[in-house]
């Protein structure tokens, strides 16, 4: 006889919501790295947190948005350590003077010259392909929250480098 579980937010342990979010966890996270190991262990990462406040997130209204919240958190500190590093290395190593490292170079200032907030929807929404509802789910935000910030985000692009509106 097949047994059905009634499964609610509160009572479910940490090993249920494991396995009903790991995998779609690991897919997110390696559309926000771009590489598979480093979404795997971005992935690993985020669930140990979760797993050391289960108590606390369990109790949430929504423990699948802290998890989410809490991987793009660790992802943006670990992005903050490499560009720490990056700029340790352009300083001992300065890069060459071709075209191409020139606009790419302009392009990074214009992007990081942006807000927090801006930044990370234009990569979520632009970069990742996510829907301005995945997005905000992930950033803990309204839909129309994210939209309004990739509006001011490629705004402020085009104000940096000129563009059309479209």
């Amino acid at each position: 006889m097949l047994q059905t579980r009634v499964v609610t937010t509160e009572g479910v342990g940490f090993s249920v919501f494991f396995a009903e979010r790991y995998e779609g966890l690991v897919r997110a996270c390696i559309l926000l790295t771009g590489r598979a190991p480093e979404g795997e262990d971005l992935a690993q990462e985020a669930m140990a947190r979760v797993l050391e406040r289960w108590d606390r997130v369990s109790a949430m209204d929504n423990p699948e948005g802290y998890l989410y919240r809490t991987a793009l958190n660790v992802h943006r500190k670990a992005l903050k350590r490499l560009a720490v590093a990056a700029r340790r290395q352009v300083l001992r190593d300065p890069p060459d003077d071709s075209d191409a490292t020139d606009s790419r170079l302009d392009l990074l200032r214009a992007i990081r010259s942006l807000p927090r907030a801006q930044r990370e929807a234009l990569v979520l929404v632009e970069w990742l392909g996510y829907s301005a509802e995945e997005a905000g789910s992930m950033l803990g935000i309204e839909p129309a929250s994210v939209r309004g910030r990739l509006h001011r985000a490629r705004e402020g692009l085009r104000q940096q480098y000129g563009g059309s509106n479209e």
